[in-house]
């Protein structure tokens, strides 16, 4: 029993838990396991190398502009980056102002290098003070937002002028314009959902289409850009749908983690509407 288990799964004891799917430039996918402080590769034959073990709650992962590093939005540690060659662990961010983060769960980057990650703990509807950070490659943080009800996976719009947040305790996905300034203003509620848990991991395609992985209702939702829902794409396993990736030869596999079997899924989108 970890003390993850006990916060979160009621003391049961967890083999384990996936998330953060994230590709690197070789076309490997690379997963966390949250309660075991674990890292893993998976190549894109199936073979699976653990990179790391380490006294941590490892949740979101994103590739370095430079490639060689992921960074990993940890728990228990803060923002840490995760040498692909080495397998070596480096603190990045551990504290804002000397005081430590809530619990950080994920985080992208945008092409300037900026790095935004939500920083959730055990907030909710009950305590809606989870935040969302910018990290600017200087070093600068700033605080977006203050009064998530559980903020979970991001993405950024292709022009990257509004940042895509799932509020799991809301079961909703906000949408943060991001103004020249680097503020944000007139946040919104983008998509709504329903369910004993919420949206979690959250993927873009390439037409701009949002993919967002609801953690109870088994599923991965397609929104278009107006936030209508297109598609529903249903896991052939557990319930625990955490979150999403777009990888495969031509960007059009979609990878789910689920967590509740401990199993990484697959379906091709776009879907066949014939």
């Amino acid at each position: 029993m970890t003390e993850w288990s006990r916060a979160n799964k009621r003391g049961q004891p967890v083999d384990c838990f996936l998330e953060g799917p994230c590709f690197d430039a070789a076309g490997n996918l690379h997963v966390t396991d949250i309660p075991h402080g674990r890292i893993f590769r998976i190549s894109p034959e199936g073979d699976w190398t653990q990179l790391a073990e380490y006294d941590g709650e490892p949740n979101g992962l994103a590739l370095h502009p430079d490639g060689r590093r992921l960074y990993v939005a940890d728990y228990k540690q803060g923002i840490l980056s995760l040498d692909l060659a080495s397998g070596a662990l480096e603190p990045v961010l551990a504290r804002r102002n000397s005081e430590r983060f809530k619990g950080p769960n994920d985080l992208v980057f945008a092409r300037n290098g900026d790095l935004y990650f939500t920083d959730q703990g055990q907030s909710g509807l009950h305590d809606p003070t989870g935040r969302v950070y910018r990290l600017r490659p200087g070093g600068q943080l700033d605080c977006l937002l203050s009064n998530g009800p559980s903020p979970n996976g991001l993405v950024l719009s292709h022009d990257e002028e509004v940042l895509f947040v799932a509020m799991t305790r809301d079961n909703a996905v906000w949408r943060l314009p991001l103004l020249p300034d680097g503020s944000t203003s007139k946040v919104g509620r983008f998509a709504s959902f329903h369910g004993t848990s919420g949206p979690d991991g959250m993927a873009m395609d390439a037409a701009g289409n949002l993919l967002v992985a609801h953690a109870s209702l088994g599923s991965v939702f397609v929104l278009s850009p107006q936030g209508e829902p297109l598609a529903r794409i249903r896991s052939c396993r557990g319930a625990t749908t955490t979150n999403v990736a777009l990888g495969g030869v031509d960007g059009n596999t979609v990878f789910v983690t689920e967590s509740e079997t401990g199993a990484v899924l697959t379906a091709e989108w776009p879907l066949s509407r014939s």
